[in-house]
C-alpha cells in the first residue's frame, strides 16, 4: 500500500476533514497547507496528485496519536523522524497507539473487516524486527485493518463534511 492509501483510509474511516487533518499535521511539528493535503488525497491518475513521503506520513501518524490521545505533559519532545524505515508493522502499530486500541479491540476490527486472526498473529506483527516470532504486515491485511476501522469508527460517527 502507498502512504497516500493509508492515508486516505485513515481519513475515511475516522472521518476527517480537511481542517482536522491539517491540525493533525500542525500537532507534528510540521504543518502542511490544506492544498497540499487535498493533493495528498487524490488518487495517481489525477491532476494534482502528490506522493506522500515516509517521513510525511510519519509526522501525520505522530499527529495523530497526539490528536486522539493529547500531548504528554513532562516527556521531553522526541524526533518524530524514525530511526528505521516506515512500514506497514510501524503504521499498524501508530494506529493501534493513537486510537487507544487493546488487542481485543484489534481482533474485532479485524473480524468485522472479514479478516479474523488469532492473538499469536496479532501479536507477531507487533514484534520487533529480527525476533523469531515477528511476521511482515502485508498490504492486503493492513487494508483489511483499515475497513475494519472504517466499519467501526464510522457507523457511529457523523458523516464527514466536504
Amino acid at each position: 500500500m502507498t502512504n497516500n492509501d493509508v492515508l486516505r483510509g485513515v481519513r475515511y474511516a475516522l472521518a476527517l476533514p480537511t481542517a482536522a487533518m491539517a491540525e493533525i499535521f500542525t500537532l507534528s511539528g510540521h504543518p502542511v497547507a490544506p492544498d497540499k493535503i487535498l493533493n495528498l488525497l487524490k488518487k495517481e491518475e489525477e491532476e494534482g496528485f502528490l506522493p506522500c513521503a515516509d517521513a510525511l506520513m510519519e509526522d501525520f501518524l505522530s499527529g495523530l496519536i497526539v490528536y486522539k490521545r493529547g500531548r504528554q505533559e513532562g516527556r521531553p519532545k522526541q524526533s518524530t523522524q524514525a530511526a528505521e524505515p516506515l512500514t506497514n508493522n510501524s503504521i499498524l502499530k501508530k494506529l493501534r497507539i493513537a486510537l487507544i486500541l487493546q488487542e481485543g479491540d484489534m481482533l474485532t476490527i479485524l473480524q468485522q473487516a472479514g479478516n479474523p486472526v488469532s492473538k499469536s498473529e496479532l501479536s507477531a506483527l507487533f514484534r520487533k524486527a529480527g525476533h523469531k516470532n515477528y511476521k511482515e504486515c502485508g498490504d492486503q491485511f493492513l487494508r483489511n485493518f483499515l475497513k475494519g476501522m472504517a466499519l467501526r469508527y464510522r457507523e457511529a460517527g457523523p458523516p464527514m463534511p466536504a
